[in-house]
This record gives C-alpha cells, sequence and structure tokens, in this order.
C-alpha cells in the first residue's frame, strides 16, 4: 500500500518531466534530422532514451542491466528477441543494443501521436506494420529486415504481439520473427529478457508504484546452424522462458 501512496505523491512531477523530455527531445529529434543527418539524429535518440530511463529515478524505479554485450559481433546484424511488459521495454532495448542502432517492430497506432516516438519510429528506420493486413505487414517486414541486414543493424522484436500485463509471458507469434530469420541470414539471434517493467503499468499508471525494479538481461545467442526456423524460434521463446520461470501451457 505505502508504494501505492508513494506512487500518487510523486506521479505529478514524473509525469511533466516525462512529456517535457518527449516534447524536447521531439523538437531536437526534427533538427538533428534536418540538420545533422542520421548519425546526429541517432545519437539524439540515445540521449532519449537515456533521460527517460532515469527519469524512473523520480518515483523510486532502479534499472539494472545484465548482458555480456562483448561476446556479440559487432560486424553483423541482431536480431533483438523479447518477452514485452510495458512501453519501457523500447528504452530499455535501445540503450542496452545502442551500438547497434536498434530498430523495432511497432504496430501501425504508434506511428502518429506521441511525440518523439512517433517520430522516431517513422524516421529513424523502424517498420510500423499493420497487424490485420498482412498485404500491408508482410512486405513491409521482409524490406525491414533486408534494411537490417544491409546496414548491419539491430532489429527488436516482441513475437507475443502485445504486452503481458501481469508479467506471465504469451505464447510466440512466429510470423514476423520467421520473415526476419529468412531476410538477415547471418544475423545473430539475441534473447532478453525483461523483469519488473509491467509493474509500471500495473495500474494503468494511476499511480506507477513507488519503487519498482526493471531488470534487462541478455540471454545467450542461439546457434542458428542446421536449425530451421520454426525450431530456432521454439528455442528463443524456451531460453526467455526458462530465465524467467515459467513454462509454455499446452494447447488443448
Amino acid at each position: 500500500m505505502w508504494r501505492v501512496i508513494l506512487g500518487w505523491l510523486f506521479l505529478p512531477v514524473f509525469v511533466v518531466v516525462f512529456f517535457t523530455l518527449l516534447l524536447v527531445f521531439h523538437v531536437a529529434q526534427v533538427v538533428a534530422l534536418r540538420g545533422g543527418g542520421y548519425e546526429i539524429h541517432k545519437k539524439t535518440v540515445d540521449w532519449l532514451l537515456f533521460c527517460l530511463l532515469k527519469a524512473l529515478w523520480l518515483v523510486g524505479g532502479r534499472v539494472r542491466f545484465k548482458a555480456q554485450l562483448a561476446q556479440l559481433p559487432t560486424d553483423r546484424p541482431l536480431i533483438v528477441v523479447s518477452n514485452h511488459q510495458s512501453m519501457y521495454d523500447i528504452p530499455l532495448l535501445g540503450w542496452l543494443f545502442r551500438r547497434w542502432h536498434p530498430k523495432y517492430v511497432s504496430k501501425k497506432e504508434l506511428a502518429t501521436g506521441i511525440p518523439s516516438i512517433s517520430y522516431n519510429l517513422r524516421h529513424g528506420g523502424s517498420v510500423c506494420i499493420d497487424r490485420k493486413d498482412n498485404r500491408q505487414a508482410l512486405p513491409a517486414l521482409k524490406a525491414f529486415g533486408e534494411y537490417l541486414a544491409q546496414h548491419g543493424y539491430a532489429g527488436c522484436i516482441f513475437p507475443e504481439g502485445t504486452r503481458a500485463r501481469d508479467g506471465q509471458v504469451k505464447p510466440f507469434k512466429p510470423q514476423g520473427f520467421a520473415i526476419l530469420l529468412k531476410t538477415m541470414p547471418t544475423a545473430v539471434v539475441v534473447p532478453v529478457a525483461i523483469q519488473g517493467s509491467w509493474l509500471l503499468q500495473k495500474y494503468g499508471f494511476k499511480p506507477i508504484p513507488f519503487g519498482v525494479k526493471l531488470t534487462c538481461t541478455q540471454l545467450p545467442p542461439i546457434a542458428r546452424e542446421g536449425k530451421t526456423s520454426e525450431q530456432i524460434i521454439q528455442e528463443t521463446e524456451a531460453a526467455i522462458r526458462a530465465f524467467l520461470g515459467q513454462t509454455l501451457e499446452p494447447t488443448v
């Protein structure tokens, strides 16, 4: 109960800072992209992600990264596969894998209406898909994978397709992941397990419980040699579930 009470007390400050960051960095992104091009825009987005993560301090939040990035090649693209718990999963992955210029598979609804976030999705190299329209989504994902492979960037995907509001991993939807595997044959598949992020939205931000601890853990890469896409997808999901201590319920 005390976490909820403190959450209400500190929420107004957090909200003001959070939306101020989005507005300020929206303008900064526009100026950076028009005046300095891709590289300056990318650095601006990195600072946005850093500030958004630090803003959690205002509600007692703490972020911890557990990763061995030195084990990952810098001359090959990555397919970063993570469970999905809240909107803060994006800055977690974006900051952790910033060396690989992370891009995202996002639903089209996020491409408009959100300062900074929507602008970066539209202009930063990510792909926004209509999950109800395969004629739009499948070619867009194919082009996205080819773009990542060409530039050696990281593609971040949440195969659950929607947030797990209780922290329980939903069954993976394999289609988008499979397309990236096909269009990025040299990419390293990196599973990531996110913990605690769902608690930020436990009450729909009314309030944010005080003192939430977020942990973002990079798991060992999944070997691709001699495996089908289906096997790689299943192994990736199993690795994330095993780390989180969750098992996939059998379908009836």
